[in-house]
Order: C-alpha cells, then structure tokens, then sequence
C-alpha cells in the first residue's frame, strides 16, 4: 500500500471532466436499458451543457460506441472502448485525487464485486483501463473500497457507514481502528465520522453516497422522511442523530440540512427499492438530481437547489438506472482540475 500524499478534492471544487460507462448488457439491464439509456443520456447533457465538463465515455466496444455517439451527438465526449462489466464507475473506476504537487493522480482501491455479490467480467480491470487511458499516474492501495463508499468535504473530513466499509465481505483481516487509518491515509483525511446503516435492500451494504453527503465545508446532507410508510423512516431519523453534534476535520460544528426521501419506491415485485434524491452529481455548472416519479420529487429538487445557489438545478428521472442498483453518483466519476498551487 502506497504512503504518498493525496487529497480528493470535494465534488463542488472544478472538474476537468467525468467518466461514465454507456449501459450495453442487455442481459444485465432488460426491459429497462431503453430507458436507462434515455436517463444515462439526459445525464450527459445536463453535465455537459454551457460548456459544463468534459464527458469521458466507455463503450465495450465499437457497435456500442456507434450507438453512444449518436446519443451523445453534438456533446464534448471522449470515447474509450473499454470492456466494463456494467455501468456502476464510481466503484469500479479510479478515484481521482491531487498528489502532493497538485497532479491528478488516479487512486486504485481493490475490488471484489462489492463484497462478491456482483461479480462481472472486466468490473476488476476497469481501474486500471481508466487510469492508463486518461494518462494519470497510478496510486495504488491493497484496501478493498468503492468509491461510493466514500464522501470528502475536501478539507480533511472523510464520511463513510459501518455497514459497508466495516462489513466482513471487504476486508475481513482489518478493524475499525486500521480501515480508519488506511482510509485517512489513502484520501488524505485526518478525521473520519461514521454512521452505522444504509438504506433498506442497498445492493452495496449502505453506500454513503444515497444517505449523507457533504454539500459544502462543515455541511451534510440528509434525507428526512417522506410519507407514513416510509421504509427507512428509523434509518434516516438515526443518521440524523448520530450526526448531531459532530465536528469536522477542522473543529467546526457539524451543520445538517435536510431534503426529502422519496418515501416508498417499489419494483415490479412489490420489493423496496433504496431510492435517495441524495445521489445527485455536482458538476461544474449543473447538480443533477435523481428523481423516482414520487410526490416528493419536486420538494427534493427545491431543497437541493437551495444548496447549491450557483449553480442550476436539473431533476430526471432516475427510476430506470434504480433498476441496476443505483443512481447518477453511482454512475459517474469526476475527474478535478489540477491544482494550482501544491500543498505546503
């Protein structure tokens, strides 16, 4: 495991672009890649418009990139033919970090099928792939981790759940007290909180990018129940306690703002689905916001847009990437802009 200083800037800090996978596995996706498709593309041009960032574009290969290009016509896209095993970079590709004399440098954590439950073809290699095409050097860690695991306000606090990062399916050798310090060492964090649950059937064991997520230095998001039968009523009211009262890496109060859950999203089944309006990606230009055809969709894009004033708001609807486990953070993966000046 490598020792070299690194920081991961926070998302709201500049990007020079952002890395997605086009969704291609019909055998994965089903009746939803249509629409997965429709969402995946609205995505791109809300992150792209005005100029926004660089779209950085997998295709498995070149059919699928023909198909990618037509959908991303008139966009600013690079495409890569990388074999991926599906769409879900933010765990899969590197996570990109400012080395000491503010270089990008792409960060390799292991992989393992987020705790062998999902293990496809090529999800292991995509890392590496990533970081040689976009010319980085690579920074790797022995620690198993994905990125969505992970949140930063870029100023030294790093926010993770037990539920994920402790389970026994990662890193079975190592204790709370060494996954924090490898953790800290590998985003250049000096102080870590910890919630303990994610949402009710999270596919990742409670990824923290669906239940709490930094939106400026000092303040966390949070989800607040919507509806009587909110299925992860306890769970978002517990976040908010164990929260209360925090400080971060610099000794400031914690402060908590809310925005509303989509309350109940079931599948075909009948079976919840952990939808989180809190899976928005902060571009430069545009926060995109996952929405679930609820009640409590237009509130939630209000909320946000009230935290990020300089930027614009862009609801869509996310219902069919859910289908495959996640939202818009799943999916993408910003790469920051170098940093002008290195750390002292």
């Amino acid at each position: 495991m490598t020792t070299e200083a690194v920081l991961q800037p926070a998302e709201w800090a500049p990007h020079d672009a952002v890395w997605l996978a086009w969704p291609s596995h019909e055998e994965l996706w089903k009746f939803a890649l249509p629409e997965a498709r429709r969402s995946f593309t609205a995505l791109c041009r809300a992150i792209a418009r005005d100029g926004g960032e660089r779209l950085e574009i997998l295709a498995p290969d070149g059919v699928e990139e023909t198909v990618a290009r037509a959908a991303l016509h008139g966009l600013d896209a690079r495409f890569h033919q990388i074999p991926f095993g599906d769409i879900w970079v933010r765990d899969t590709a590197p996570v990109f970090m400012h080395g000491a004399d503010g270089a990008v440098v792409a960060a390799r954590f292991a992989f393992n099928g987020w705790g062998g439950k999902y293990v496809l073809r090529y999800d292991d290699a995509v890392g590496d792939a990533v970081a040689k095409a976009s010319g980085f050097r690579a920074v790797r860690h022995d620690l198993v981790l994905e990125g969505g695991s992970i949140e930063v306000d870029g100023e030294g606090t790093v926010l993770s759940s037990r539920q994920c990062l402790l389970n026994r399916n990662r890193n079975p050798e190592l204790g709370e007290e060494a996954i924090t310090r490898a953790v800290l060492d590998a985003y250049g964090g000096t102080r870590m909180l910890w919630v303990t649950d994610g949402l009710i059937n999270d596919h990742t064991d409670g990824h923290i990018d669906t239940i709490a997520r930094f939106v400026a230095p000092g303040v966390i998001a949070l989800m607040e129940p919507s509806g009587g039968d909110d299925p992860n009523r306890d769970i978002l009211l517990r976040l908010r306690d164990e929260l209360t009262g925090q400080r971060d890496a610099l000794g400031r109060p914690i402060e908590l703002v809310f925005v509303p859950s989509p309350g109940r999203v079931e599948d075909e089944d009948g079976r919840v689905m952990p939808a989180s309006h809190l899976n928005f990606y902060i571009g430069n230009r545009t926060v995109v916001v996952p929405t679930y055809g609820t009640a409590w969709d237009d509130a939630a894009a209000r909320a946000v847009e009230r935290l990020f004033p300089g930027r614009h708001v862009e609801p869509i609807d996310a219902l069919a990437i859910l289908e495959g486990g996640g939202a818009f953070h799943c999916i993408t993966q910003q790469q920051p802009t170098r940093r002008k000046h290195a750390a002292p």
